[in-house]
């Protein structure tokens, strides 16, 4: 039987909004107690920095480059990133030697698998060493490394979650920059792979017309009018014709097909294509989800939630009526994972990345002492 640890998860997502923070105490397997989480939400101008990181980053052709920001994004992202970890450990009058392992996601600036490059910024050393905590960090690179996709990861936890579930088969739906979905069938068969857009483009969109970094509740979008024949165009991309598992890039998706429509139209015309890309990955399943749990900031969005709904079979319930955290969710996989790379347990499967067989991720930073 494996050791029951307490790990901290730290995400920053795709959408960049800020960290994402959650203890557990968890064997890597069924075992899972939830003990707390928090959002930190990065200033405006860090996440200004972020965006050029982006943009830099499609210079780069080896995991270890960084150009133009990408170093001082790294080490402030790392430094942000630890002086969060520190303050959610003390507000909890816990010292750093009760927790065995971070999990650290890292902001991923370039997911390439088809060329075998997934970069996470994140310094694993530093974050070790200011926090005293062993960190297990860059949990995609094995996997892309061994010919998998790389994403999503998060299904071993999703998993051991669905244990408590009394639907099967059931959808865990992670609507981030991205999109993806984690299927757990009746004998616990996992499939997994992203769907399409999740909030990036919408989000993108509301920075570039208005400022706001977000559609809040969907109320721009349910104002506006969808043009189906550009949700069609979009949909005609080869990525939805590609055998699952699959991943996809932030960008992926070229924003200009709705620059001719009004705001409202567009933010619209959006939402509407990230829930029909998700509605469309029903094609990949085995079986129709009894349930679908919606975590990540896209489950506020009411406009994109209506629209999933009147898409799909079944209900389309927040993580939060199933008695989870659509918040910090992701964040506490991170931690899941990071005892299961420390215990030497497989973190993807052939069914959730497309990796020959499976594979541990995950590279260890230990803290000085």
């Amino acid at each position: 039987m494996s050791k029951i640890r307490r790990a901290l998860g730290l995400m920053s997502g795709t959408s960049m909004d800020g960290i994402d923070i959650a203890l557990i105490e968890t064997d890597g397997g069924t075992h899972v107690r939830r003990l707390g989480s928090a959002g930190v939400t990065y200033p405006d101008a860090f996440r200004g920095r972020l965006r050029q990181a982006l943009a830099d980053a499609k210079t780069m052709t080896g995991r270890t480059d960084r150009p133009g920001c990408l170093a001082d994004v790294e080490r402030e992202l790392t430094e942000r990133q630890t002086e969060a970890a520190l303050r959610f450990i003390g507000d909890r009058m816990l010292q750093p030697s009760a927790i065995d392992v971070i999990g650290f996601h890292g902001q991923t600036v370039l997911h390439r698998p088809a060329a075998g490059l997934t970069v996470q910024l994140g310094d694993g050393p530093l974050l070790a060493q200011a926090t005293g905590i062993d960190v297990i960090y860059d949990m995609r690179a094995a996997d892309v490394a061994a010919g998998g996709e790389g994403a999503p990861l998060a299904p071993a936890y999703h998993r051991a979650l669905a244990a408590k579930l009394p639907q099967r088969p059931c959808v865990f739906l992670n609507i981030g920059g991205v999109a993806n979905i984690t299927w757990i069938g009746t004998d616990d068969a996992l499939i997994a792979f992203d769907t399409g857009p999740g909030n990036a483009m919408i989000n993108d969109l509301m920075l570039r017309a208005t400022g706001a970094p977000c559609d809040a509740d969907g109320k721009l979008a349910a104002s506006g009018t969808v043009d189906e024949q550009v949700v069609r165009t979009y949909l005609m991309h080869p990525y939805f014709s590609k055998p699952v598992p699959k991943s996809l890039d932030r960008n992926a998706f070229a924003p200009e097909l709705v620059d001719e429509l009004s705001t409202p139209d567009a933010a619209a015309t959006l939402t509407a294509f990230t829930a029909e890309a998700i509605a469309k990955a029903r094609e990949r399943l085995p079986a129709e989800p009894a349930v679908w749990v919606v975590c990540g900031g896209g489950r506020r969005n009411r406009t994109l939630m209506r629209m999933l709904a009147a898409r799909v079979e079944n209900a389309v319930v927040p993580a939060e009526a199933v008695g989870l955290d659509g918040d910090t969710l992701e964040a506490e996989a991170w931690a899941y994972l990071a005892v299961r790379s420390l215990d030497g347990l497989a973190t993807s499967w052939p069914g959730t990345t497309g990796v020959a067989e499976p594979t541990k991720g995950g590279v260890l930073a230990r803290a000085p002492g």
